[in-house]
């Protein structure tokens, strides 16, 4: 399976970027250090910042021990859906934005989190939730694996409200190595019953502190089973953690990419990953 990447757009007024989706030409992305949810008209070139945290110390580049880590931006519908990690006790929000109405909600996701690390026999070191698809039935959290147990996996949540678990299984996916370093979830889509991921190998065992970028993948799981379909390496240098779904065609399937380059610099690159069918 061929693949080109290229970049699609170049965003001031961004730094981190760890999580997009694209609903025609507006492009939203959030930032795992940022009190705001950003929409970019890809026509246009415009920025529209949303302030989705009131009682923030800062509004961007927030302290690495304060800042929330939203990690997660998944929709359904008419609603987004940004999820703090959970690597932290201070990183369990929700916020849920009605694109409609604008309305921003807060959920605390602290309990279930809780109920995951208990189902799932993930402890306080190893929970790092990086990417989530709803398909409006069941929730599916990517857990990356880059912490010392290496709980690399899906967990299923059955139902349609986090706060009402019914049922919770994990499944552990072993991806590809580099350099001895296994590569872990960062981001997860929904597209034609196949949940397309990108993940990343990392040189470090912590959820909370970054290592040395040793490079990032592409892959599929069936939505149904969660076997793998295939992992490609789509970079050697460089650490993605946004994936949203651009277009399909006969001869290829487009995503965007965003990535989380840990600088100060409020400039965002974002990605065109063109997968040959």
């Amino acid at each position: 399976m061929d693949r080109q990447l290229s970049i699609f757009a170049t965003i001031k007024g961004i730094g981190s970027a760890s999580g997009l989706w694209l609903k025609q030409n507006l492009l939203y992305l959030i930032g795992d250090n940022s009190a705001y949810l950003y929409e970019y008209n890809t026509v246009n070139k415009s920025l529209t910042k949303i302030q989705i945290l009131k009682d923030a110390k800062a509004l961007v580049n927030i302290a690495k021990a304060d800042k929330p880590d939203f990690e997660v931006l998944c929709h359904y519908q008419n609603t987004l859906y940004i999820l703090g990690s959970g690597s932290t006790a201070n990183r369990n929000l929700m916020i849920a934005y009605n694109l409609e109405t604008k309305k921003i909600t807060p959920h605390q996701l602290s309990s279930v989190y809780a109920a995951i690390k208990k189902t799932c026999a993930i402890d306080d070191d190893n929970l790092n939730i990086e990417g989530a698809v709803f398909d409006g039935n069941n929730w599916f959290l990517f857990n990356r694996g880059n912490g010392n147990a290496t709980k690399n996996g899906v967990i299923k949540i059955y139902g349609d409200n986090l706060a009402a678990i019914e049922k919770i299984e994990f499944t552990s996916i072993v991806l590809l190595k580099t350099n001895q370093k296994l590569a872990s979830f960062t981001d997860a889509v929904l597209h034609q019953n196949q949940l397309y991921f990108i993940a990343a190998a990392e040189d470090t065992t912590s959820t909370y502190h970054d290592g040395e970028i040793l490079g990032s993948y592409i892959g599929s799981l069936n939505a149904d089973t969660l076997s793998l379909n295939f992992t490609k390496q789509i970079s050697t240098h460089q650490k993605f953690e946004g994936i949203t779904f651009l277009k399909q065609n006969t001869n290829a399937i487009e995503f965007l990419l965003c990535e989380d380059r840990d600088t100060a610099i409020l400039e965002t690159v974002i990605y065109k990953l063109v997968l040959a069918q």
